[in-house]
């Protein structure tokens, strides 16, 4: 498996520049390493609880989900305890890898195909891709990938959920900062409100 990427979001603008092509090394890095996830989806010999691990893990080596963690969460990360940030990364962990498995498992048994691509520098590239279900719906996903030494790496995933592009550690630091701003950074209420959000996903998985 070539999933050797890391998931470091940046609040950097969703804008893009002029229209440029990512190179096709970027585009086919996005594309076999994407299928490979979405295949965790399609293993008929599993159980749920197996698929979920297998899934889970494939995920864990494609997105470096403690780096995210921290990034949605700013200057509390440095403010939390050891003992704090470990439980909070814990959390954030599930939930994040509970978002991704809920979205992409109606489209399991399907590719991911590229659509196009846009540099926004020599080494950052936004690769648009799209999931197709036998119902005829369709699933947009833009990938943010960098190009560090000849190295490729996925910095942010958009998905399309109810009709709307997320990119999830953006939306996730706007919600996290306001619910600590509150709360005085609050680690057991953050805590408190991500453990909510995973059961809330859990319980609609089908």
């Amino acid at each position: 498996m070539r999933l050797r990427n890391t998931i470091i979001s940046a609040a950097a603008a969703l804008m893009l520049p002029a229209a440029a092509f990512a190179d096709a090394d970027t585009e086919s890095f996005v594309k076999e390493n994407a299928n490979e996830v979405l295949d965790s989806l399609n293993n008929p010999d599993l159980n749920k609880q197996e698929r979920t691990e297998l899934f889970s893990g494939y995920m864990e080596e494609f997105a470096n989900l403690n780096a995210v963690s921290r990034f949605v969460i700013g200057k509390y990360a440095n403010r939390f305890s050891e003992e704090e940030l470990s439980r909070y990364q814990k959390a954030f962990k599930t939930y994040a890898l509970a978002v991704y498995e809920n979205e992409l498992d109606a489209y399991r048994g399907e590719e991911v195909t590229i659509e196009g691509s846009t540099d926004r520098t020599a080494n950052d590239s936004i690769v648009d891709t799209k999931i197709a279900r036998a119902d005829g719906r369709e699933m947009n996903v833009r990938w943010r990938v960098l190009n560090r030494n000849g190295e490729y790496q996925v910095v942010d995933v958009a998905l399309d959920i109810e009709g709307n592009l997320i990119w999830l550690a953006i939306e996730q630091r706007a919600q996290f900062l306001s619910l600590l701003d509150r709360t005085n950074g609050s680690a057991d209420a953050l805590i408190n409100k991500i453990d909510s959000m995973t059961q809330k996903l859990v319980s609609e998985r089908r």
